[in-house]
């Protein structure tokens, strides 16, 4: 790779926010010295930051870039992007200090002194990372947060927009709602998740039967990578372009910045949503849907959310499971009956349980716990999710064969658990254009043979070790039942679901290859050796990795 050229470096910094330096911050910062020295003797913390002044090219003041466990922004800064207060409490391993970068400059700053003063880095955008392995380690660390990091530029003319790392969906969404009606962006429905982490994983939502998902449309990004350099496409080369769109987070580098191509979208779109009880045979719904949903036209995204648990994952005291039917229609509410009538007419949609309106306001209304009703499109500006302060864990599979009905039967008993509080199965129709694009196109390898994905998404507000180990047992002996009916040699699974059940790599960072090999395969296929190969090139000396980071071959 090739370092890019002072040109392309001064069109990033008019498309990034001004130049902030660290002047100030170091005034500040230096003051705790007792803090540096109780943390790590070896660490000078006067030469670390005089390094990161060195390294920044900028010479006036900022007062929020560098935060200390002394400064009062820490833990306001450390726990507001988290989504999982399993990772909130005083025993929660912390950083030494969490950096805010508002330019590139930073970032390059942060990898260049971090590599020299044998300190690791965890980068973090949205705080959607459900292991917590964006902010959370057993070692000497830093968190880079991109927080500041969130400008998006749409041009209409040519359907493109940049949006940086630190932005969320629902800030995407919004930019791009607010320049067309008619231009879309294949990503998923949750609107406080961070761009960097879920393109970096694909990223899969309602459009993804139409155009693939979020990775299949970038086109172009910027990345500072081991040694602190900066690149785009054309520098990193198509390898690492490559690895960076589906690879997973945390590997590769810092992705700044991305590049995406727009979808056309009609004026008006069709949004539905019905729940089914046991009593309105959800259950032979359910199985009934296995043999659809994966076969309809691909301008008909139908999903179902699976609720259970003794409070609903929807909202709402005590009740028995839920099956919610979810389609998003690119057309009109009439077509969508008589596409359903002809196809699924068990499932009884009526008009009334659906609404036209533009993608975008389909898009704020999904991101209200899957409902119709109108919402203001700033609410796609809200950065803290409905389940903030909950605590969470996530599995996935993929399905290539309909589960039989007693399997079914099976799931909906353990739904009906009153010792869990939410729990939600979203069952995710592949099929259209998913079955076309090549799994090796991208690292994301889920394509053609899959009827759909399962996500088991649970969350629980009541505190304690028992509490917790109750709620993961649960999830673990569902996720146990559901082995014979899902893929097998391997059982893949959904990186951006992140789970430490299915392996991981040595927490302190010791590189062990055939261990990566357990969860590389079920996350990426056939295209995890690829992926080991770039990683090992463009990083041979392990930087960047976490507990399910992309390991170095085997070879060295």
């Amino acid at each position: 790779m090739e370092k890019v050229s002072i040109t392309k470096f001064s069109n990033l910094t008019m498309m990034l926010s001004p130049l902030v330096p660290l002047s100030l911050v170091f005034i500040v910062v230096c003051s705790s010295s007792s803090l540096w020295a109780a943390t790590s003797s070896s660490i000078k913390h006067e030469e670390f930051l005089q390094c990161l002044l060195h390294h920044s090219p900028d010479t006036s003041s900022i007062n929020k870039l560098v935060h200390t466990p002394i400064n009062s922004s820490f833990s306001t800064l450390f726990n507001f992007p988290t989504r999982n207060s399993r990772f909130s409490t005083p025993n929660t391993p912390k950083p030494l200090l969490i950096i805010t970068p508002s330019n590139i400059s930073h970032i390059q700053a942060a990898v260049i002194c971090s590599k020299s003063h044998g300190l690791q880095i965890r980068i973090r955008s949205g705080g959607h990372d459900f292991e917590g392995l964006s902010y959370v380690a057993y070692h000497r660390f830093i968190v880079v947060d991109l927080i500041n990091l969130r400008s998006v530029t749409v041009d209409v003319e040519q359907s493109t927009a940049w949006v940086q790392s630190g932005a969320t969906l629902g800030e995407l969404y919004y930019k791009i709602g607010k320049k067309s009606r008619t231009l879309g962006f294949p990503a998923g429905i949750c609107p406080t998740v961070g761009v960097g982490g879920h393109f970096s994983g694909g990223g899969y939502g309602s459009l993804l039967r139409k155009y693939g998902v979020a990775a299949d449309n970038v086109i172009d990004a910027y990345l500072v990578d081991a040694n602190g350099e900066f690149h785009d496409r054309e520098s990193m080369g198509e390898d690492l372009f490559w690895a960076i769109r589906g690879g997973g987070g945390g590997s590769f580098g810092v992705v700044v910045a991305w590049k995406v191509k727009l979808v056309p979208v009609p004026a008006s779109v069709t949004i539905c949503s019905a729940k089914r009880s046991v009593e309105e045979e959800a259950i032979k719904l359910i199985d009934r849907w296995q043999y659809v949903a994966n076969k309809l036209e691909e301008d008909l995204f139908l999903a179902i959310l699976w609720n259970g648990g003794k409070v609903s994952a929807q909202g709402g005291g005590k009740i028995n499971p839920i099956a919610l039917f979810f389609p998003l229609f690119l057309g009109n509410v009439n077509e969508l009956m008589a596409i359903l009538n002809k196809t699924f007419p068990e499932l009884g949609f009526t008009k009334e349980e659906c609404k036209e309106k533009s993608w975008i306001e389909s898009a704020a209304s999904a991101a209200n716990r899957f409902q119709i009703e109108d919402q203001p499109l700033e609410a796609l500006l809200n950065r803290t999710p409905i389940n903030h302060g909950s605590s969470f864990k996530l599995k996935s599979d993929y399905v290539k064969e309909p589960m039989t009905k007693t399997a079914i039967e099976g799931i909906w008993k353990r739904l009906e658990s009153q010792d869990i509080e939410g729990v939600t199965l979203a069952l995710i129709p592949y099929g259209g254009r998913m079955s076309r694009i090549s799994e090796s196109n991208i690292p994301f390898s889920h394509r053609a043979g899959i009827l759909y994905q399962i996500g088991y998404i649970l969350g629980w507000d009541e505190k304690g070790v028992e509490a917790e180990e109750r709620h993961l047992n649960w999830i673990r002996e569902i996720y146990s039942y559901m082995t014979p009916f899902v893929s097998k040699s391997p059982r893949t699974a959904y990186v951006n679901y992140r789970d430490l059940d299915i392996g991981s790599n040595n927490k302190y960072g010791k590189i062990n290859y055939k261990q990566a090999c357990v969860f590389g395969s079920k996350y990426f296929g056939n295209n995890f050796n690829r992926l080991v190969k770039v990683k090992t090139k463009v990083d041979p000396y392990n930087f960047f990795w976490h507990e399910q980071s992309i390991p170095l071959s085997s070879n060295l």
